[in-house]
């Protein structure tokens, strides 16, 4: 048996957390990856991985062979890549992290969409409002949300970002439209734990300053897409993003406020490690994302 099988089958344990997550993941036995893990320490000499019946570890020299291992299969994978893109046959697995805000709004739709278009690509999404670490963790990209500071990465930005506030036109009718940040202290508010800001909401002030503005309110919930739930029941303002926001302030169902306030945003990314060779199946989901959010396309 070859060192990267071995190899593979140690990574797929470490990044399922176990060995039976892993053989269902694969569509292998427990018992073969185990062999394989012990085979492999065997042959390095070293224990990788502490275990017990109901859970394991990694050991610090588990710790260096993963980080080390998924870089070279990485690299091993994307070189096979680069041969199959020559050949025009692009295939394979893309492990994608994304928030879940993304994949729960409209925009979610392109993941659905490209998995239609190429269907000799699994495409492994896992959903998680965190910065995930993408070499540590072997993701293959992520999409962010945000300002990007992290010059480590690539990106290539998708789409721009803003957010908006908005209120149903039964909440404005009921307590007036705020005319200033400031109004909003005294008025109803959703509260979306999971975001930046909490209840204290930046804008732009009189002077072009950032000025905080603390509200409160009777909901307070960590989803995007229960605070506009809550926000189109009327039971007060809420920030939301844009692309959340957009076709409900099309269809008169809220109202958007403070327009003129809202600090500038940032955009959608997707990001991924500086490599030498790219794998052609990314670049292919990559270029296929920014087709995709071109304006004129999604028109």
């Amino acid at each position: 048996m070859d060192t990267l099988t071995r190899m593979r089958a140690f990574i797929d344990v470490v990044e399922a957390e176990g060995f039976s997550a892993a053989a269902r993941k694969i569509g292998r036995s427990k018992a073969l990856l185990s062999k394989y893990v012990r085979e492999l320490e065997d042959e390095l000499g070293a224990l990788l991985l502490n275990r017990t019946t109901r859970q394991f570890s990694l050991t610090e020299a588990g710790h260096t062979y993963y980080r080390r291992a998924s870089e070279i299969i990485r690299e091993v994978d994307s070189l096979a890549d680069a041969v199959r893109e020559s050949s025009g046959d692009v295939k394979g697995r893309i492990k994608l992290s994304a928030p879940r805000t993304f994949a729960d709004a409209p925009i979610g739709q392109s993941l659905i969409d490209f998995a239609k278009e190429h269907p000799d690509i699994v495409l492994e999404i896992q959903l998680d409002d965190r910065f995930v670490d993408l070499v540590e963790e072997g993701f293959d990209l992520a999409i962010r949300i945000s300002r990007l500071e992290n010059s480590s990465l690539i990106a290539r930005r998708l789409a721009p970002f803003s957010v908006r506030i908005c209120a149903s036109p039964e909440l404005i009718e009921k307590h007036g439209r705020p005319m200033r940040p400031q109004d909003l202290a005294g008025m109803p508010c959703v509260i979306d734990t999971n975001g930046r800001w909490l209840s204290n909401w930046p804008f732009l002030g009189d002077g072009g300053e950032t000025v905080s503005i603390s509200v409160a309110g009777q909901m307070e919930v960590n989803s995007p897409m229960a605070t506009r739930a809550a926000a189109l029941s009327g039971l007060g303002f809420a920030i939301l993003p844009d692309f959340i926001a957009a076709p409900d302030i099309e269809a008169g169902r809220l109202v958007p406020v403070l327009d003129e306030r809202i600090l500038p945003g940032g955009g959608i990314f997707a990001v991924y490690p500086h490599r030498r060779y790219l794998p052609a199946k990314v670049r292919v989901f990559v270029d296929y994302l920014v087709h995709w959010f071109k304006p004129k396309e999604r028109g």
